[in-house]
This record gives C-alpha cells, sequence and structure tokens, in this order.
C-alpha cells in the first residue's frame, strides 16, 4: 500500500485516481510515501524520511522547498496547464476592469442606495467620473508564453487587440501554440516599450523578481496598465505604487496584493484567485494524482521541476530506479552494482545536475551496493 498526506483540500476527482486497494491518503498519515499540496507552505516543514514525491496542484512551486528535496532524492511534480484556462479567464477579466474603472464604479454606485426614484438621474450625472477606454486596437504585451501566458495572448487577438510577447524559453510546442497573428520579439525590453497593457506570466526566481521596477517603469508608454497573475514579487511594490501616484501607470491588476496596495488609487486588488475554479482544482488534482501513481508504480516521471522526463513501458518483472548527480561514470557504476542480473533495459536523463536511471533486470538488484555509490541519493525497486 502506498499512503498519501494531503495538506490542503484536494478535490474529490483527483483523490479517486488513488484506487482503495493500493492506496491510502489523508491528512494524517504519519509516514507517506507521497505529498499532495496546493498552497500550503512546505518551506519550514520537516518533510518524512519516507517521502518519495510531491506533487503541486498548481504550476508554481515556491511552496515547496525544492532544491532540499532534491538532495533528499524527492521527485517534485507540478500541473502545468491544468490551471491555464481559469487564470485565462481571470486575466482577461481584469484586462477590461483596469480599462473601464469598472471597480470605483461599482463603489460609487453602492453610495446610491437610498436614493429612490433619483437614482437614474444621479447614475447620469455620476458616470463621466468613470470614463474608461477600450482594448480595441490597443497592444498587449505578454512576457511569459507558457501554458496561461499563449491562452491570453490567442485570446486577446478576438478583442480586437495587438499582442506581442517574448518567452527567452519558449518551447517548440508552446511556439507551434502562439496564433501567427501574435509578434514575438526577443526580450522583455522590446515588450514594454510598444504596449499599452503588460501582462506577466513567468515563474519567480531570481532573474523575474522585481522584474518590473522603476527601471522597466520608465521603458514602458504613459498612463500603460500593468496585469500581474503570476507572482507578486515579479513586481516591485514600491516602485508600481510611486508609478502609480505620478500616473505613469494608470492601473495595476494583481492577484498578490500587499497591505500598501489595497485601497489604494489605482490598484485593482484580487485575492488570488486565478485558479479558484472547480474546474482548476479538479483538473490540477486528476493531473497531480496521476503524475504520483506513474512515479509510485511505474517509476515514470512526468512534469517534475527537479527531474528529468522519463516515460517507460507499463509492463515489467523488476525495475531499479536511481536518483543521482550528473556526473560522469555513473551509469557505468550502477551497471557494475547489477552484476549478476539480466538488464533488460537501461534509462537514463539528466536536468540541472541531477540524473535518473531506471534499469529494467531480471534477478535480484543489490541495493545496497548501489546506494553507495558516491552521488545516488535514492533507490527504489519495484
Amino acid at each position: 500500500m502506498f499512503n498519501i498526506l494531503t495538506l490542503n483540500k484536494i478535490s474529490a476527482f483527483g483523490l479517486e485516481r488513488f484506487s482503495s486497494d493500493k492506496y491510502v491518503y489523508g491528512e494524517s498519515i504519519a509516514q507517506p510515501d507521497a505529498v499532495m499540496v496546493r498552497s500550503a507552505s512546505m518551506i519550514d516543514m520537516e518533510i518524512p524520511a519516507s517521502v518519495l514525491a510531491i506533487a503541486r496542484a498548481g504550476a508554481g512551486v515556491n511552496n515547496i522547498p525544492v532544491d532540499a528535496c532534491t538532495e533528499k532524492g524527492i521527485v517534485v511534480f507540478n500541473t502545468p496547464g491544468a490551471n491555464a484556462n481559469a487564470v485565462k479567464e481571470l486575466v482577461l477579466c481584469a484586462l477590461l476592469l483596469s480599462s473601464r474603472k469598472v471597480p470605483e464604479a461599482l463603489e460609487w454606485c453602492k453610495t446610491l442606495k437610498g436614493e429612490g426614484e433619483q437614482v437614474c438621474k444621479l447614475v447620469e450625472k455620476g458616470k463621466s467620473a468613470f470614463t474608461g477606454q477600450e482594448v480595441m486596437g490597443k497592444t498587449l504585451g505578454v512576457i511569459g508564453l507558457g501554458a496561461i501566458g499563449i491562452l491570453v495572448a490567442n485570446t486577446a487577438l478576438a478583442f480586437g487587440m495587438d499582442v506581442v510577447g517574448c518567452d527567452p524559453f519558449l518551447s517548440v510546442n508552446n511556439a507551434l501554440s502562439i496564433d501567427p497573428r501574435v509578434k514575438v520579439v526577443g526580450n522583455v525590453d522590446e515588450v514594454l516599450a510598444v504596449s499599452d497593457y503588460v501582462t506577466l506570466h513567468t515563474p519567480l526566481n531570481d532573474s523575474t523578481r522585481d522584474l518590473i521596477n522603476a527601471e522597466s517603469l520608465t521603458q514602458m508608454k504613459d498612463g500603460a496598465r500593468i496585469l500581474n497573475f503570476a507572482r507578486g514579487e515579479l513586481v516591485n511594490s514600491a516602485d508600481i505604487m510611486q508609478a502609480l501616484a505620478c500616473k505613469k501607470v494608470t492601473a495595476y491588476a494583481t492577484d498578490f496584493p500587499t497591505d500598501e496596495q489595497i485601497s489604494s488609487d489605482g490598484v485593482i486588488a484580487i485575492p488570488h484567485l486565478g485558479a479558484s475554479t472547480p474546474e482548476s482544482e479538479d483538473n490540477c488534482a486528476v493531473m497531480g494524482a496521476n503524475q504520483l501513481v506513474a512515479y509510485l508504480e511505474r517509476g515514470e516521471i512526468v512534469n517534475s521541476v527537479n527531474l528529468p522526463y522519463m516515460q517507460l513501458p507499463i509492463t515489467f518483472a523488476t525495475r531499479v530506479c536511481v536518483i543521482h548527480k550528473d556526473a560522469e561514470g555513473m551509469q557505468a557504476g550502477i551497471t557494475a552494482a547489477l552484476a549478476g542480473c539480466a538488464i533488460n533495459s537501461l534509462t537514463s536523463a539528466a536536468k540541472k545536475g541531477w540524473a535518473y536511471t531506471v534499469a529494467d533486470i531480471t534477478g535480484t538488484a543489490d541495493t545496497d551496493k548501489i546506494a553507495q555509490i558516491d552521488g545516488v541519493v535514492k533507490v527504489r525497486v519495484l
């Protein structure tokens, strides 16, 4: 039996993927083989030594200590694209909200309660304070052309917008998914210079933190609008507040508001609702659960952020799975440690300095001998 620890409420559609004859899951599992998590922070959590894998039901993994997990041979999965449609819809909603001063107008309209027959006249008299602009004919800049960025870019074309985007890590598959009418440029500066609206869809790391800052804001058109539904730290809070105060930026819509941003003029503060739909939660849970099942039962790795992709045959006699540092001679050492076994297939792949080697064998593997190889951090036999 495999034990699955759930740190958040996980959709029943995902949990159904864990067959009752092979899995036990819940919030009080003492020695889990794997963890399913949504937004709960695992950064300071003492992760049990029994854990083989963690599945994040979502795209970002900032709540998981990925480097520490890798050192322990724990595979960390995410679910890219599973919540993409939900986030796309909220981004497009924010695009329109930022254009037409809808949040301010809604709040003002509430003040008319109790005016009786005067409401219609007051509405007509006061509506001019909330004049906005249309998005048709404007330019939307999309920074980050992953699953969400592509959906936003392609859909914005239907609004009659010109769309320009960039992504230094644009994959071939993603490139093929982009509507040819989207202009893909080489860097962020080119996007900022021409955009009336800028939407951020990049991961948060050392190179993207404070991507929007005082310097980058000077490259933007006066009155531009910025949408941030990726990670709050992509935008320097003090700098965006200054840009709003001096009208360099007309509106900042964010799913990650800070204390200073809430209730500030020009800020559309949304409480992290990007993926908060039943459909998104179901999709993420199903994908995450499927990934755990594939890894725990067959040793496959799909959508891992710290270890390489590896799809393997469904049927096998005995399978030896080894997580190790990507160093010269590792495969030879593993093969030597399997002397006496018939190696039917040997597959290996590497990512970010780490490697995963899988041997399908006939015979009994000496796991202790493999574990003693310098650089090996995890050995499993299936």
